[in-house]
């Protein structure tokens, strides 16, 4: 059954990424109608989220970002899927890498990248970053994934991440494939999506992030500070509808060299920037809030200096 379920879902996902970007975007128009005005799709955790992060906004400023942020989210879904069946060069018309120069430099001092992003604009198309490499094509391109609960659509995934030459990794074996590629002394460049909210056992750190308390996932920073890589940030922009524009921005040349929490701060304030640049682009869908500071303190007692989780 998981083979036929599978076979379903990619055949209908083939089909779909052989269609010409002019029509997967009237596809998206209607899209937008269904998710948006008939299923309301998290449209008030979507509300809740923009009046938390633009309290200076007024309701119609607010209602304006949300449906921009459908109209984007229904692209994001068809341009995904058209990476099973695009080209290297068609798809390097729709995004352009910047500052990939800048990684090469790294890959010359004989030493490993690390790419910190969120989930903003299209993250499933940096699966090509490695295409941007000039003087080492042979330099390994990935992305630390969570294995979705469905086994179709996360081997679906797995398609879509590769078809360009990108390495998924699950995120509990990462340490191991990056140990091997440096034994094999092969260059790498792996992509850590860290905006996500962390369980309550995994919440080591706060920051402010869009002018609020947020928890936020540490487990990233532990790896490149290990593995002691340059940090880049990735800034996304999306100058028009199927154009997107990726840079990498180094903002730390060596992990090893930071005190604990740096980069996972540096990273929130730089997706701060991105986000309030052009907002519609941010994953509004995401309930990143539902965990507050008081409830963390509750549950997180300590008795005779020993922290112990309530139940």
């Amino acid at each position: 059954m998981k083979k036929i379920t599978y076979g379903l879902v990619f055949s209908v996902a083939y089909g779909i990424s052989l269609l010409p970007f002019g029509v997967l975007y009237l596809l998206s128009d209607l899209l937008y109608i269904i998710v948006y005005n008939i299923v309301g799709y998290r449209r008030d955790v979507v509300m809740k989220n923009l009046k938390m992060a633009f309290p200076e906004k007024s309701e119609q400023e607010r209602e304006q970002i949300r449906k921009q942020f459908y109209h984007w989210f229904c692209d994001y879904i068809v341009e995904t899927i058209k990476l099973l069946t695009i080209s290297n060069e068609k798809l390097l018309q729709h995004i352009e890498f910047r500052g990939a120069d800048q990684l090469e430099k790294v890959f010359d001092e004989e030493r490993n990248c690390a790419a910190i992003l969120g989930h903003y604009c299209n993250w499933e198309w940096l699966s090509a970053s490695g295409l941007s490499f000039q003087r080492y094509p042979e330099a390994v391109a990935g992305l630390i994934y969570h294995p979705l609960n469905s086994d179709a659509f996360d081997r679906l995934f797995i398609d879509l991440r590769s078809a360009h030459g990108g390495v998924c990794v699950p995120k509990k074996d990462i340490l191991r494939y990056l140990v091997n590629y440096k034994r094999e002394d092969r260059r790498s460049l792996f992509g850590y999506i860290a905006d996500q909210a962390p369980w309550w056992t995994n919440i080591h750190l706060w920051v402010d992030f869009l002018g609020i308390e947020t928890p936020v996932f540490t487990g990233g920073e532990r790896i490149m500070r290990k593995m002691n890589d340059a940090v880049f940030y990735v800034d996304m922009e999306r100058p028009k509808r199927g154009k997107y524009i990726c840079t990498f921005q180094l903002i730390v040349p060596e992990a090893a060299k930071t005190e604990e929490f740096d980069i996972t701060k540096l990273f929130f304030q730089r997706l701060e920037q991105s986000i309030r640049r052009q907002p519609a682009f941010y994953l509004w869908t995401h309930d990143r809030w539902k965990r507050t500071h008081a409830e963390f303190d509750w549950m997180l007692e300590v008795v005779n200096g020993k922290a112990i989780w309530r139940t």
